[in-house]
């Protein structure tokens, strides 16, 4: 039992796992943002043209309430969030590669043909690795 709970203490207090929770929490706060945003805002701005608040647009068949407004305004929710979203990754990796020296590859070194085999080999190799060669 003692194993369980320090494996489980391990996992829930890695650093991906908070950082989750830590998201989450910030996400939650800044969907309700976006959903004011496009309700209060957004949505009547909307609903200039269709001359009621857009969330509230239903269409009725056989006795059934479509609720398309609110569809469409939860569509709005979604496509502001997943723009600042993007905006904010982006620009966390735009900052995540300021302080990054940037990545060379090293020079492959002078390599040779073996004359027996005709296989590529290093500069400093006395032997060949494909045919076992000696080399000059």
């Amino acid at each position: 039992m003692k194993k369980f709970l320090q494996e489980f203490k391990d996992f829930a207090l890695r650093g991906n796992v908070a950082d989750l929770a830590v998201g989450v929490i910030i996400g939650a706060a800044f969907q309700a943002i976006v959903k004011s945003l496009t309700d209060d805002i957004l949505s009547p701005i909307i609903g200039l043209f269709a001359k009621t608040d857009f969330s509230d647009l239903v269409l009725v068949v056989r006795g059934v309430d479509i609720r398309y407004g609110a569809f469409l305004t939860a569509i709005i929710n979604f496509l502001i969030m997943a723009l600042l979203i993007f905006l904010l990754v982006k620009g966390m990796n735009r900052l995540a590669a300021l302080g990054q020296k940037p990545v060379f590859a090293p020079e492959a070194p002078p390599a040779r043909l073996c004359p027996y085999c005709r296989c590529e080999v290093n500069e400093a190799a006395t032997r060949c690795p494909h045919c076992t060669s000696a080399l000059e």
